[in-house]
């Protein structure tokens, strides 16, 4: 006999960002009566869609000190399943197209003098960080979950502050000026790559709660892409590398306001 589905809607007031909904996938992860989690992260509502009582995913919840609070549990006539595997392949090709972007952006920065490549190569970074959680997040307990979001966002904190710092450096005359023809080319490659990302995310019709903060991360890399795109223009038009030293100093600040959240969350 086929076990009930119940629909748990939750006001989560401190889920603002991908990073607080992606916690509280990994705190309901290992509960067996989970059957999805879908957010609405505007609005700040949580749905939980489960079998059972809803008592011990409530408490998981508080625990997070998100401030939740319990608006409905109501009976769900809905037996659709989701297709991990699906999930799986597409996480995986979203990754693999970050992680050549990410190498790309880096090396072609660096060769480049921008600050602006070399920060939206670790926006990069960031988001293969969040896709590679949630492929571990199919399988693996929450401690372990919750140890790895640690070491990655002290290892993205890290990152952004040595860009920061070089921001810094060049802002004072360190270095050399930025190639304005290698920051568009290599941005206008990065647009597209998220564009693809983008695109496998949406084809997937996933509502599930990592696959839509992934859609919106990627999102974020799009702003990201034109602004370096836009820094590259104002280079060139201003022969100052300061526009190249604003957008890197936007994005690494970026990078690093998600990386606190991982690591708060993370505890």
């Amino acid at each position: 006999m086929e076990k009930n589905v119940f629909k748990t809607t939750y006001k989560v007031e401190k889920m603002d960002c991908p990073n607080e909904e992606h916690l509280i996938r990994m705190g309901l992860k290992d509960l067996t009566n989970v059957k999805s989690i879908v957010s609405d992260i505007p609005k700040r509502i949580l749905y939980v869609y489960h079998y059972d009582s809803p008592d011990e995913i409530t408490e998981r919840i508080n625990n997070l000190n998100l401030e939740p609070r319990l608006i409905t549990t109501e009976k769900f006539n809905d037996n659709a399943q989701t297709d991990v595997k699906s999930q799986k392949k597409v996480l995986i090709q979203v990754l693999i197209i970050n992680l050549f972007f990410f190498s790309l952006e880096v090396i072609t920065g660096l060769l480049a003098n921008s600050m602006g490549l070399v920060a939206d190569s670790l926006d990069m970074l960031a988001d293969s960080i969040v896709y590679s959680l949630s492929l571990f997040a199919v399988r693996a307990p929450t401690s372990k979950k919750k140890l790895v979001a640690a070491v990655a966002g002290f290892f993205q904190m890290s990152l952004a502050i040595l860009g920061f710092i070089e921001v810094i450096k060049r802002t004072i005359g360190y270095g050399d000026d930025p190639d304005f023809k290698i920051m568009i080319v290599i941005s206008l490659l990065a647009l597209i790559g998220n564009a693809i990302c983008l695109y496998l995310l949406y084809k997937s019709k996933s509502e599930e709660a990592h696959m839509k903060a992934s859609m919106i991360f990627t999102s974020n890399d799009v702003i990201a892409n034109l602004g370096v795109i836009v820094a590259g223009i104002f280079v060139y038009l201003t022969e100052s590398r300061m526009p190249d030293l604003l957008i890197g100093a936007i994005i690494f600040l970026i990078v690093a306001r998600g990386a606190y959240r991982i690591i708060g969350l993370s505890r």
